[in-house]
């Protein structure tokens, strides 16, 4: 039985998306294009032949033509898949370290190559070591051992 109904619903699917007007056509590539086929990760619901990928553009066809807005449809598949879906997700509080993460990386390696690199002109610029005291020292060391 689910079966069947899975299969009604894709020749629905399908038949919406031979219905749409060139406007709602041009909104609905866009929209494929910018949602992440959750079997492939790889690729586009546009590029990708997955079932899953095939189901979802069911979905943003359907709602084209039931007249949902973009957000609205991007808001129910996120709302339904998670922010993975999208390859732009929202600025939130769960996705701040995927938005801020590479610059924070960026500036924890110019910190580091800048310490690296103080750290060398400071060996660098030490003085030079005179060896007759550092004889001097160790003989004074050999003596107090003995």
């Amino acid at each position: 039985m689910r079966t069947a109904i899975a299969l009604f619903l894709v020749a629905i699917g399908a038949a919406h998306a031979a219905d749409l007007s060139a406007d709602q056509d041009a909104r609905y590539q866009a929209l494929i294009q910018e949602l992440r086929c959750l079997v492939c990760q790889n690729q586009s619901i546009a590029e990708s032949n997955a079932p899953l990928a095939a189901d979802l553009r069911d979905q943003v066809s359907a709602q084209i033509i039931a007249g949902k807005s973009d957000d609205e449809i991007l808001d129910y598949l996120t709302a339904r898949y998670g922010d993975f879906v999208r390859y732009r997700p929202p600025l939130n509080s769960r996705t701040f370290l995927l938005w801020f993460s590479p610059g924070l990386l960026l500036i924890a390696g110019l910190a580091i190559a800048w310490r690296v690199a103080r750290r060398r002109a400071d060996v660098a610029a030490a003085p030079a070591v005179d060896q007759s005291k550092v004889q001097e020292l160790l003989r004074r060391v050999e003596e107090h051992k003995s």
